[in-house]
C-alpha cells in the first residue's frame, strides 16, 4: 500500500520537480494505492506522467493519450491560437492537422471554433488509434498528404503542421522521457530540423485554398531557413512568437500569382 505522501517522496527521490503536483494527478487517476504504486513506479523509471494516467489537459481540452504517443506541448498553444483565429474568419473553414500525434491541436481548434470540417492524418498506426479516441471520424493514416482524401485538394483553409522539428544530432539531449517514450519519427527532423516541413511546404500550394494557412511549429534559430523554404515553394512566410510559451511558429501563404 502506498500514501501519497509516500509517492511524492519516491517521485522526489527520482527525480521529479514537481514531485506533489505529479503525486496528486496519479492519485486522482489511480482506482487504489496498489494501482498508485504500480504507477508511481513507472513515473519513476521515466515514463511520461501523461501516458500513464492516459491524457493531458492541453488548451483547454483534455486530450486521451496512449503509451508510446506524443505528448502535446504547451508550447503548441500557439499553434491552436492562430489556426483558431484562422478558421474562425470563415464560415465553414476545412482544417487538416497533419503529423496530428493524438489529435491534440485538431482538438483544441475545433473547441474553440464551431462548424469546421477536420480532418487529421499520421504515419504512425498508433497515434492515428489514439486521434481517433479524441476525434472519432476523419483520422487518416498515411504519410503527410498521401493520407488525406484527394476531394481535400486545393480546399484546405487551415493546414496545422505540427512536424518535427529537432535535428538528427541533437535528439541525444533531448529528456529521457521523451527518448525513451514518444516515437523517433515524432521527433526527428532531420539534418538540420526541417526535412518533414521541406516535404510539407513542397505540396502545400497543391492543398491550400487561394486563401489558405499552412501553421508549424519552429525554432528560432530556424525561422530563416524555414522561411527561405516557403518562398521556394511558391509561399509566402512570416515568423511570430510567444514568449510565455517560449513558442515560434511559421505563418504560410500562397504567395499572389506574378
Amino acid at each position: 500500500m502506498l500514501a501519497t505522501s509516500d509517492a511524492v517522496h519516491r517521485l522526489r527521490a527520482a527525480g521529479c520537480v514537481f514531485a506533489e503536483e505529479e503525486a496528486a494527478v496519479l492519485a486522482e487517476a489511480a482506482a487504489d494505492a496498489a494501482m498508485l504504486a504500480a504507477m508511481v513506479e513507472r513515473r519513476a523509471a521515466g515514463e511520461p506522467l501523461e501516458q500513464i494516467v492516459g491524457y493531458a489537459d492541453f488548451a483547454g481540452v483534455r486530450v486521451r493519450l496512449r503509451p508510446g504517443v506524443f505528448v502535446p506541448r504547451v508550447r503548441s498553444e500557439l499553434l491552436v491560437r492562430l489556426a483558431a483565429e484562422e478558421a474562425a474568419s470563415k464560415e465553414g473553414s476545412v482544417v487538416a492537422d497533419l503529423c496530428c500525434g493524438s489529435g491534440a491541436l485538431g482538438l483544441a481548434v475545433r473547441a474553440r471554433v464551431n462548424g469546421i470540417t477536420l480532418h487529421a492524418a499520421d504515419l504512425d498506426p498508433v497515434a492515428v488509434a489514439c486521434a481517433r479516441d479524441n476525434l472519432g471520424g476523419d483520422v487518416h493514416q498515411g504519410d503527410l498528404y498521401a493520407a488525406l482524401p484527394e476531394h481535400l485538394r486545393g480546399s484546405v483553409d487551415v493546414l496545422i503542421a505540427n512536424v518535427p522539428y529537432v535535428a538528427t544530432r541533437h535528439i541525444p539531449f533531448l529528456p529521457a522521457e521523451a527518448r525513451d517514450h514518444e516515437p523517433r519519427t515524432a521527433l526527428d527532423g532531420g539534418d538540420d530540423g526541417l526535412a518533414v516541413f521541406r516535404a510539407v511546404a513542397e505540396r502545400a500550394r497543391d492543398w491550400l485554398s487561394p486563401t489558405g494557412l499552412l501553421l508549424s511549429e519552429i525554432t528560432e534559430a530556424q525561422a530563416a531557413t524555414a522561411c527561405a523554404v516557403a518562398d521556394g515553394n511558391g509561399l509566402t512566410a512570416t515568423v511570430t512568437s510567444d514568449d510565455d510559451l517560449d513558442a515560434y511558429a511559421i505563418i504560410v501563404r500562397p504567395a499572389p500569382a506574378r
